[in-house]
């Protein structure tokens, strides 16, 4: 897929997601990582039910490191991993009052050292709670980068590189979610709705449905 083509696609996808956004809900970057470390393997829906009642009861490091493992294991029992997923929160809580004053940290690399943090949560954090123009490849992203060839790759560091080179410099920071809320609602897994898709003329997928 060539630049103009490209410009042209996140252009459309701009115009079509005026405001793109996660669905996690949040009101601070810890309340955003907390939720983004939930969401591993789970629907941001389920995070939101849980966040909905731990946040209003523990929404700092300290509070949620008072609650120790069993106790914000109550909150998080209803999502996958929840044992493993509150071993880190209550770690990385921790940390983050020893070595950063209870603040989320802006750099990838002190967020990267944060228990149950890799590169793909990283790159959300600084993304979403500090606007850089980072792109966490998830499989939402993955499948359309690979569809549509706007960033074809064989692994997730590699469509994330492509999209860090190839996506336009007005859309960088968008980028993300433009592609996140594309792939969620469009360019479905099983049957893309290609019918409805405002990029279908200048995507490259050789096997398009049909408008049902």
């Amino acid at each position: 897929m060539n630049a103009a083509k490209r410009r042209q696609l996140f252009d459309r996808l701009a115009a079509a997601i005026p405001e793109p956004a996660t669905e996690l809900n949040y009101s601070t970057p810890f309340e955003l990582l907390v939720a983004v470390v939930l969401s591993a393997q789970a629907t941001d829906k389920g995070v939101n039910k849980a966040t909905a009642k731990l946040f209003p009861v523990a929404n700092t490091p300290q509070a949620v490191f008072a609650l120790g493992e069993d106790g914000l294991k109550e909150f998080i029992k209803t999502i996958g991993l929840f044992n493993s997923k509150a071993k880190h929160i209550i770690e990385l809580s921790q940390l983050l009052l020893e070595k950063h004053a209870g603040e989320v940290p802006h750099t990838r690399e002190d967020l990267e050292a944060l228990p149950g943090v890799g590169r793909k949560t990283a790159n959300v954090i600084l993304n979403t709670a500090f606007g850089h123009p980072t792109i966490a490849v998830d499989t939402h992203i993955f499948r359309v980068a690979n569809r549509t060839r706007i960033a074809p790759g064989k692994n997730v560091l590699e469509v994330e590189k492509k999209l860090e080179r190839h996506v336009p410099r007005e859309h960088k920071k968008d980028a993300h979610h433009l592609l996140i809320l594309h792939g969620r609602y469009t360019c479905i897994a099983r049957k893309p709705r290609c019918g409805s898709c405002v990029i279908a003329d200048l995507c490259e997928y050789p096997d398009k449905t049909e408008p049902e």
